[in-house]
């Protein structure tokens, strides 16, 4: 079983899409594909933005992570997102989670990223356990999220019927 780990690129719209509508399907939410490969091109194709990971298992998608980034006042400096990361379940338990994190923070260490966020579900104790491996922990703190325009919606504001 070969593994890989690489930064995506335009070439990966096509399977980035693919694996973010599964992930979106796990949760039960539907997925506009050309509105999710718009959102991809747009950050692939701007590096300040953030990047992209996919994981290839013997050249299949298995998976794949997204960092966005900013600049934080309370940080004073940058800060980042881990804005997705899904392993396809047929994948999982494999450490390739790790590897995409592992490549995500070896990026923000990189950049000089002060601190890393991400969002998950309570219930997700897989998913918690994972992020806790890389010193990610529970601040006490809400989350609070309204759109501005219909084109920023996010799909995850769109059950599916």
């Amino acid at each position: 079983m070969a593994t890989t780990t690489l930064r995506a690129s335009s070439v990966d719209i096509a399977a980035l899409v693919g694996l973010m509508r599964e992930f979106y399907a796990e949760g039960g939410y539907a997925l506009d594909d050309d509105w999710a490969a718009s959102s991809f091109s747009a950050l692939l194709g701007d590096p300040s933005r953030g990047m992209a990971w996919i994981v290839k298992v013997d050249g299949e998608p298995a998976g794949h992570a997204v960092l966005t980034l900013r600049h934080s006042m309370e940080f004073g400096g940058p800060d980042a997102f881990v804005d997705d990361l899904y392993v396809r379940p047929g994948f999982r338990r494999r450490g390739l989670g790790r590897a995409l994190l592992a490549a995500l923070f070896d990026e923000c260490a990189r950049r000089g990223v002060l601190a890393v966020h991400v969002e998950t579900g309570a219930d997700n104790a897989a998913a918690r356990a994972l992020y806790e491996g890389f010193g990610m922990r529970d601040r006490r703190r809400l989350l609070l999220t309204t759109t501005l325009t219909e084109r920023s919606e996010s799909p995850l504001d769109r059950p599916t019927a």
